[in-house]
C-alpha cells in the first residue's frame, strides 16, 4: 500500500474517531488532492455542496469542476419554481452571479469556462443584462452605461453584475474569439428584435423564443439524465389519483410513463468506484506506479469527501420516514422489500424494478409537494417505496389473483394503486370527515366561528376539484384550537399524505410536536390509525 493511501487512510480514520467541528467548505477545501476529487464528484452531489454552502463562497469548487459537471450543475441551479411542482423559470440575476463567481478564478479561467458552455444558454443569461449591437449602429434610446467590446457596443440594462460581464466579455474576445463572435452575434440579433410591423404580435419575441427553445434543451438533456418535467409529473401523478380500483382488470401501462420509458436513454453516469477497479491492475513501470498510487489516494480523498457530506447532512443519512414497525407487526416495507428482492434472479428485471422506483422518485419530485415545500431526493425515494408498498397490500383481488399478481405487475401500475388509496382513503376521507365536523361545531367567539365556516367552504370547493390541499392556509383556524390537531390534518390533506406526529400528540393530549416529524404511509394499519384520529376529532376540537 502507498505512503499516500495510508495518509489518506489514517485521515479518514482520524475524522471519524474526534468530530471536525469546522464549517463544511473550509473541510472540504483541506482535502488531499482536491483538484482530482472535485471532478470525480457527481455534478447533483457537488450542486448540493454549492447550495448548501453559497455559490459565491464555492468559487474554488466551480474553478476545479469540468465542463461536463457545470454544463450539469447549471441546469440545476439557474432554473428556479415559484412553488413545487410548477415549471421551472431561468434565473437571469442567477446567471449574473455565476459570471461573478467565475471571475473570482481570474479572466483567463473565466473566459475560458464560458466558451465551454452552451452558447445559446450564455446568450440567454446575457440577454437581460445588456444590449448589443454593431459598434456603428447605436439606436436611438440605447442611452446609459456602456462599453465597446470586440467591434460590438454593450449597453447596461442594469449595473448588477455589469463590470464582471464587462471583464469576461474583454477576456473572451482576447482569449477565444469564435466562441465570443457566436456569443455577440446571438445576444445582437436579440437586441434589435421587435414587434412584427403587419402586427402579429401573437407571435413569440424574439427573446421569448430564445428562452422557451433553451428550456426544450434544457427538458431534452435532463430527460436523457432521467429527469421528469413538472408537467410530465403533474400528468402522471393526477391521472394515477383518478385509478377505477373496482374495474375487472388491472389499469394499463400509463401514457406519461410509456413515454418517458421510450424516450430515455441509459447513460453510465460517471462513479469514482470504477477508478478503483483500474487500480486493480499491477503497474509495469515505476512511473505508472506512481501514477497508480496518486489514482488511489484521489479515490480514497473521494471517499473523504463523501464522509465529510454525509456528516453535514448535504448527503442525507437513512430518512426517519421509514421507521421500523412496532413490535409484533410487519415492517412499513416488508412488501415491496419482498417484490424487489423477487427480480433478484433476473438481472433484467431488477434492472427495469430499478428503473421504474427511479422515475417515480423523480415524479413526485417534480410535480409534487410536501408539507408546502419541495421533496428532498431522499424524501421521494422513501415516498415512492412506501406508496408502491402500499399499493401492493391493496392490489385488488379481482385483477387475477389479488395481491400475489401483483409481482408480476411493474411498478408504476402498483404505484398507481398505492397513490389512489391515498388520495381516496386519507386526503379525500380526511377531507370528508373534517367537513362533516365543521357543519356541527360551534364556538362562542365570532371570530373563530367565521375562520371555522371559512375553512368549511374552502374544503368543499377544493374537494370538489379533488385537491383538498390548496385549503392548507384555511386549516390556520384549527391551530388556535390544537396545535398538535392542526399539524396532524395538514400532513392528512396534502397532496402527498403522510402520518404527522401531531396524530398521536393529539389524541395523547401531548402539546409539544416537532413539526419535522412524519412518516410515509405504506400499510392499511396506518390509515386505520387516520380513521380512529378522525373519529376522535371532534372531542379533540371542543376541548
Amino acid at each position: 500500500m502507498s505512503k499516500a493511501v495510508r495518509r489518506a487512510r489514517r485521515s479518514h480514520a482520524n475524522a471519524l474517531a474526534k468530530p471536525d467541528q469546522r464549517p463544511l467548505l473550509e473541510r472540504i477545501l483541506d482535502t488531499p488532492n482536491l483538484a482530482r476529487v472535485v471532478p470525480r464528484l457527481q455534478p447533483e452531489l457537488l450542486h448540493r455542496v454549492i447550495e448548501k454552502c453559497g455559490l459565491e463562497d464555492s468559487w474554488q469548487l466551480v474553478a476545479l469542476a469540468t465542463p461536463e459537471q457545470l454544463a450539469r450543475v447549471i441546469d440545476l441551479d439557474l432554473w428556479r419554481a415559484d412553488r413545487p411542482g410548477t415549471d421551472e423559470r431561468f434565473d437571469a440575476d442567477r446567471f449574473g452571479v455565476w459570471i461573478e463567481v467565475l471571475l473570482e478564478s481570474g479572466p483567463d479561467v473565466a473566459a475560458q469556462k464560458l466558451a465551454q458552455m452552451d452558447a445559446d444558454l450564455v446568450v440567454a443569461g446575457l440577454a437581460p443584462h445588456a444590449l448589443v449591437f454593431d459598434r456603428a449602429a447605436r439606436p436611438p434610446g440605447a442611452d446609459g452605461i456602456s462599453s465597446t467590446i470586440g467591434g460590438y457596443l454593450v449597453v447596461a440594462k442594469h449595473t448588477d453584475a455589469w463590470d464582471a460581464i464587462v471583464t469576461v466579455l474583454r477576456a473572451l474576445n482576447a482569449e477565444h474569439r469564435d466562441a465570443f463572435h457566436r456569443v455577440m452575434r446571438g445576444c445582437r440579433s436579440l437586441s434589435n428584435s421587435g414587434f412584427e410591423l403587419d402586427g402579429l404580435h401573437d407571435l413569440l419575441s424574439a427573446d421569448a423564443q430564445a428562452m422557451f427553445d433553451l428550456a426544450v434543451a434544457r427538458e431534452q438533456r435532463r430527460e436523457q439524465q432521467g429527469y421528469m418535467t413538472a408537467p410530465q409529473a403533474r400528468a402522471f401523478l393526477q391521472m394515477a389519483r383518478q385509478l377505477q380500483l373496482t374495474h375487472s382488470t388491472p389499469p394499463t401501462g400509463n401514457p406519461v410513463a410509456r413515454a418517458y420509458f421510450r424516450a430515455i436513454e441509459s447513460i453510465d453516469a460517471p462513479d469514482a468506484i470504477n477508478d478503483s477497479n483500474r487500480l486493480a491492475a499491477a503497474p509495469d513501470t515505476p512511473a505508472a506506479a506512481e501514477d497508480s498510487a496518486d489514482e488511489a489516494a484521489a479515490v480514497a480523498a473521494v471517499a473523504d469527501v463523501v464522509a465529510v457530506l454525509k456528516d453535514s447532512g448535504v448527503l442525507p443519512p437513512q430518512s426517519r420516514a421509514l421507521l421500523g414497525g412496532a413490535q409484533g407487526h410487519e415492517p412499513p416495507l416488508a412488501r415491496i422489500q419482498a417484490y424487489m428482492q423477487a427480480a433478484d434472479g433476473d438481472p433484467a428485471a431488477c434492472a427495469m424494478r430499478s428503473q421504474e422506483l427511479a422515475y417515480l422518485a423523480n415524479t413526485i419530485v417534480a410535480g409534487c409537494s410536501i408539507q408546502a415545500r419541495p421533496f428532498t431526493a431522499q424524501e421521494a425515494s422513501d415516498a415512492a417505496a412506501a406508496i408502491c408498498s402500499l399499493g401492493l397490500e391493496n392490489w385488488p383481488q379481482q385483477w387475477s389473483q389479488g395481491p400475489e399478481a401483483a409481482a408480476a405487475q411493474d411498478l408504476v401500475a402498483v404505484f398507481q394503486v398505492g397513490w389512489t388509496v391515498l388520495h381516496d382513503d386519507v386526503a379525500m376521507y380526511a377531507t370528508g370527515r373534517l367537513i362533516e365536523i365543521l357543519t356541527h361545531l360551534r364556538y362562542d367567539d365570532g371570530e373563530i366561528q367565521t375562520g371555522l365556516a371559512a375553512l368549511r367552504v374552502a374544503l368543499a370547493k377544493h374537494a370538489r376539484a379533488g385537491t383538498p390541499w390548496r385549503a392548507r392556509e384555511a386549516l390556520d383556524v384549527i391551530a388556535i384550537l390544537d396545535m398538535p390537531a392542526w399539524a396532524a390534518l395538514l400532513g392528512l390533506i396534502d397532496e402527498c399524505p403522510v402520518i404527522h406526529a401531531g396524530l398521536a400528540a393529539s389524541r395523547a393530549g401531548t402539546r409539544a410536536v416537532n413539526a419535522s416529524a412524519f412518516e410515509f404511509i405504506s400499510q392499511n394499519s396506518q390509515i386505520a390509525s387516520v380513521r380512529d384520529f378522525m373519529q376522535s376529532l371532534p372531542e379533540t376540537l371542543r376541548g
